[in-house]
């Protein structure tokens, strides 16, 4: 049963972390961020939400993932506003690799042929 609860507000949370980073968040490093995953503990404590971005500059990853750390306290306080949780969980901001990892592979892949 526990299982569900965590899979229903990870769900949530996902959902609603790409809603408040659209229309919240004003951080132009921010633009153009897709929330990929979340994974949630057990206990609900800790949220690794995982993004992209369009670009593959590692200058403009790390302006993004500047951007995500400094608005990682506003967008728990929405959090808590918009899911009833006993407490809003942390959240760690973490670049997602399995696009790049997708994208090695067709690399290879076009190699090849």
């Amino acid at each position: 049963m526990t299982n569900y609860r965590v899979g229903r507000v990870r769900q949530e949370i996902l959902k609603e972390i790409s809603d408040i980073l659209m229309r919240v968040v004003k951080d132009p490093r921010v633009e153009g961020v897709t929330i990929t995953d979340v994974d949630l503990t057990g206990d609900l404590s800790e949220a690794t939400v995982y993004f992209s971005t369009l670009s593959d500059k590692a200058g403009e990853r790390q302006k993004t993932q500047a951007g995500l750390d400094a608005a990682t306290g506003l967008v728990r306080k929405e959090i808590a506003k918009r899911i009833k949780l006993y407490k809003a969980p942390e959240i760690k901001f973490v670049r997602d690799s399995s696009i790049d990892y997708g994208q090695r592979i067709d690399q290879l892949l076009d190699k090849l042929h």
